[in-house]
């Protein structure tokens, strides 16, 4: 990698350079294989997992169809024309590539239509203000909603100056730690703030700043409270309202929405394997969500994440390696305003779900440095650490802990299944994260065959080994 890179990553710029800047030559991370210490038990599968590190990072294969996904299908939320067409794509796609078992399996989603929407500071001095409203939310009056703006920075904030509330709209404007803590404002923020009277809520988008980005999510109302329409705006809007108000200025707005609720419609996982040689009847399981939010095309949430899994089976099937047991890709629908694919594939499959011997999922982009995590008992561990030798010259021989998914977790947590994840810098992703920047000029080639050869090379060890891995 050129020095010029990692700042580019920084940057989260779009960097066209040429292929061999950006992935390593195939034979450097094979000879690295080929001189690692690995434990003896990893013998028989050195040869195949040299073959599958070669054919990841030769070329730029991955990237390529990930911008077929994106360019071609563009935002994917459950319901639309889009995530419809690409579910139809990823279908042929994978029969041409020569998966086994290709079917589509019927889910219903939820249809949230997000219509027109508009923010603007009325007084002080005019001031328009970019928005996306919160997947879920309600719609305001056809004329708008019209109210003097609230700022607090925390829940006991709110709690505290109850009194002040009513009749006004709430503007959560908290700093962002990390997703886990954050989040949780835009999930509840609207029915905290209806409890006690508001009438509207925006949101401090959730994550680091980026360029005046503005970042969507799903958020939930509760029956203790009225619905009230709610909206993120950019971090940069939220802080200067907030020293507005900090000078003894009230702020004024109008926020108008068209959001709504449409009736549950057909959506589909999509599935394909790979059948085991040997033990067809375990599977290990790979996968991510196919769907996306409507800001952007959702290239790292989660296209890059569906193709590259689904690309280490593609390789698997062109250098002809069958493991002994059956690998099983699933695109799941409808992960971010819903769970339903995952749910919907834990009930199909709940017979099966002793038999699922590892799960692995791909949610969390690919930005370097990126890492592997995994969750299961340490005999588990044990393996999977010894599998991470084979990595080495890739640089993803450790694996931490961390591993699972919002698709995988239903059926794991049935079949007390050990899970994985691939995850990229989270800095990098969360800057992005639901955004309109959400787009596949910010992922590198390189990053996206690193994280294929990881996966590709993980997954086949664990379905080819002679010993199902430890529960």
């Amino acid at each position: 990698m050129s020095r010029l890179l990692p700042l580019a990553l920084a940057l989260g710029l779009g960097v066209v350079v040429s292929v061999t800047s950006l992935v390593s030559p195939p034979a450097a991370p094979v000879q690295a294989l080929a001189q690692a210490q690995v434990p003896a038990w990893l013998a028989p599968h050195r040869d195949n997992a040299a073959k599958l590190l070669s054919a990841a990072m030769a070329d730029q294969f991955a990237w390529d169809r990930l911008a077929e996904l994106t360019d071609i299908y563009g935002a994917r939320l459950t319901g639309s024309d889009n995530l419809t067409r690409a579910i139809t794509w990823a279908a042929d796609t994978m029969r041409a590539d020569g998966l086994e078992r290709v079917r589509t399996e019927k889910v219903m989603g939820p249809k949230w239509v997000r219509g027109a929407e508009s923010l603007e500071i009325i007084d002080p001095p005019h001031h328009v203000i970019p928005l996306l409203g919160l997947g879920g939310s309600i719609a305001t009056a056809p004329q708008g909603l019209e109210a003097d703006v609230m700022v607090v920075s925390t829940m006991d904030e709110l709690q505290k100056r109850s009194s002040e509330v009513k009749g006004r709209i709430v503007l959560f404007d908290v700093p962002y730690t990390n997703y886990g803590e954050t989040v949780v404002y835009r999930a509840g923020g609207a029915r905290l703030a209806a409890q006690h009277g508001a009438v509207g809520m925006l949101l401090r988008s959730v994550g680091p700043m980026g360029l005046r980005t503005t970042h969507t999510g799903g958020m939930q109302y509760g029956d203790d409270a009225p619905k009230i329409p709610a909206a993120a705006i950019s971090v940069e809007d939220a802080q200067r309202i907030h020293r507005i108000v900090n000078r003894g200025r009230k702020v004024r707005v109008r926020l108008k929405m068209e959001a709504r609720f449409e009736p549950d419609v057909e959506s589909a996982n999509v599935i394909g394997e790979l059948r085991g040689r040997e033990r067809p009847e375990e599977v290990v399981l790979v996968g991510c969500h196919f769907d996306s939010w409507d800001a952007a095309t959702g290239a790292s949430d989660d296209a890059v994440g569906c193709i590259a899994v689904w690309e280490g089976l593609r390789l698997m099937r062109k250098l002809g390696i069958q493991p002994r047991r059956t690998v099983r890709l699933v695109l799941f629908t409808n992960e971010e305003n819903g769970l339903r694919g995952g749910t919907a594939y834990r009930d199909a499959y709940a017979k099966e779900a002793e038999n699922h011997v590892l799960a692995i999922e791909s949610d969390s982009g690919v930005f370097q440095p990126a890492r592997l995590g995994f969750t299961g008992p340490e005999a588990a561990r044990r393996i999977i650490d010894d599998i991470g030798t084979l990595l080495a010259g890739i640089d993803m021989h450790t694996v931490g802990p961390g591993g699972g998914g919002a698709d995988i977790g239903p059926i794991a947590q049935l079949g007390k299944v050990p899970m994985m994840a691939y995850g990229g810098d989270a800095t990098k992703y969360f800057t992005i994260h639901h955004t309109p920047a959400d787009m596949i000029e910010r992922i590198l080639p390189a990053e996206v065959s690193k994280a294929v050869a990881s996966l590709a090379v993980m997954t086949y060890v664990v379905a080819d080994m002679e010993e199902r891995l430890p529960k």
